[in-house]
């Protein structure tokens, strides 16, 4: 049986959205000064995505806490190649679009400030 009669593979829009996810912490992670592990830059909410698919498309967009002053478009730009690079490879999935909301800026004074408060508590 040739195997396009065996059936289909579906890949939930909430698994694509989990490997977005993780490119962009990926991205953000190779930055300059970019955080090591999981978290934002800065101790910043990791990113976080959401994806809708249609066929073998999907439209992402992408939820980001940034450094600043640091190069914004840059960082976005950053994150849409690897969102683009690791859904292709994971999913198979061609990604048209990366919308990114940038939600946050941290200064080093908001930084400071939030450590501070999480001392205290």
């Amino acid at each position: 049986m040739p195997p396009a009669e065996r059936g289909a593979t579906r890949i939930a829009d909430r698994v694509v959205a989990k490997i977005a996810a993780q490119a962009a912490r990926e991205a953000l992670a190779a930055q300059p000064g970019g955080p090591p592990g999981g978290a934002g830059p800065g101790g910043a909410a990791a990113p976080h995505a959401a994806v809708t698919v249609h066929h073998d498309i999907a439209r992402v967009r992408v939820s980001l806490e940034l450094d600043y002053p640091s190069d914004l478009a840059e960082s976005c730009a950053a994150v849409r190649r690897q969102v683009v690079r690791r859904v292709e490879d994971c999913a198979g999935m061609a990604v048209p679009e990366v919308d990114i909301d940038i939600e946050h800026l941290h200064s080093a004074h908001t930084r400071s400030a939030a450590v501070r408060d999480r001392k205290l508590r």
